[in-house]
């Protein structure tokens, strides 16, 4: 084996900001699940970070060389889901393999990837041509994952590769003739939505309508958010945590045991911790030699900072409940996985960049 395949270290202020913030993840999954959640995690972060260090060893190039197959990889991955998926609450989201694998997860990079990729070579900011290439490639994704159903992450992978298309250069005119044109497509959205996704919508409205079920969740995430004040209840301390009024605490609700616990003081640092990984990638992205890095890395930061936002606004009650996990904190291992690896492809950028060309 080439030794040089070794020899690419990943960048020591962004490795370092993803091991405090996955330590952290660690102490609140410990009173949120206990220690057999603990022991599952650190697997699969262990196996993650290794991810993390392989793809950091990969030239930028191989990734652009390669990005077609990984997407149309998850493109039949998709197909499979609907075909001879593994139905859990009446969703069929997941492949079973030996092990199971949620293949939306992994189209949340190999999604910018591809419409990175259609971008590598056209003139900035892109004609209708590419935008609509890029739009079509987005759409197919996007209606797989829909049919699962999962509305939530669809709606984030449809962001991510959007993310791509905006950092590439269009008009903000253009964005907001989208976004009117979003708006006034509402209604015929909302037929098409499934019945639990106009409840979740309705709920987000008024949970007190439906306070012991449907509006349950959010209602108890106030509940341990607000008990928590500045300093926090202290860990493993929380009541609706640790009599099991929080539902889902251990996955889409983590933030709220975290609020109950260490207050406001304990989610400022772990926003701090967010703040300094994005603004890093940020800066790698920034610093990136050609037109394909630059837009996948803008795109894989933007959308774990999309990320954070709508897990942060969803266990608050500013947005709806869209089932999506507190990035690289709550128990998971696909999302776990795939996180790790898209920021392996951003310290791959930063670690190759003296031998990329224009």
């Amino acid at each position: 084996m080439n030794k040089r395949f070794f020899t690419y270290m990943p960048d020591p202020l962004l490795s370092a900001l993803i091991i405090l913030l996955l330590g952290y993840g660690l102490v609140v999954l410990y009173s949120a699940g206990g220690i057999v959640l603990v022991e599952k995690q650190m697997v699969r972060i262990v196996l993650g970070l290794v991810a993390f260090y392989l793809v950091t060893q990969i030239r930028p190039e191989r990734f652009e060389q390669f990005t077609p197959l990984a997407y149309m990889g998850s493109i039949v991955l998709l197909v499979a889901v609907l075909l001879v998926g593994v139905q859990v609450k009446g969703a069929q989201r997941w492949l079973d393999l030996g092990i199971t694998i949620q293949p939306s997860e992994l189209c949340k990079f190999t999604l910018p990837m591809m419409v990175a990729w259609m971008f590598r070579h056209a003139s900035l900011p892109p004609g209708w041509k590419h935008i609509f290439g890029a739009l079509a490639v987005i759409g197919l994704c996007v209606g797989l994952i829909y049919k699962q159903p999962d509305l939530g992450t669809s709606i984030l992978i449809a962001i991510s590769g959007l993310f791509v298309i905006y950092l590439a250069g269009i008009s903000w005119k253009l964005i907001g003739g989208a976004a009117l044109l979003s708006m006034l497509s509402s209604p015929i959205i909302w037929h098409f939505m499934h019945e639990y996704q106009r409840q979740r919508v309705l709920m987000f409205l008024n949970p007190e309508a439906d306070p012991l079920n449907r509006g349950w969740n959010i209602i108890q995430s106030k509940i341990a958010i607000g008990s928590g004040g500045f300093w926090g209840k202290g860990w493993t301390e929380g009541t609706q945590t640790q009599l099991d009024f929080l539902p889902e605490h251990s996955t889409d609700f983590i933030l709220s045991v975290l609020s109950e616990e260490f207050g406001f003081f304990g989610v400022l640092l772990l926003f701090s911790l967010y703040l300094f990984i994005i603004l890093r990638c940020l800066f790698i992205a920034q610093q990136a030699k050609n037109t394909y890095n630059r837009l996948l890395c803008g795109a894989l930061t933007l959308i774990f900072f999309v990320y954070v936002v709508i897990n942060a606004g969803m266990i608050s009650g500013v947005l709806p409940v869209v089932g999506v996990p507190l990035p690289l904190v709550s128990y998971g291992g696909t999302s776990v996985l795939t996180l790790l690896a898209s920021f392996g492809i951003i310290t791959s950028v930063h670690s190759h960049k003296k031998l990329i060309q224009q």
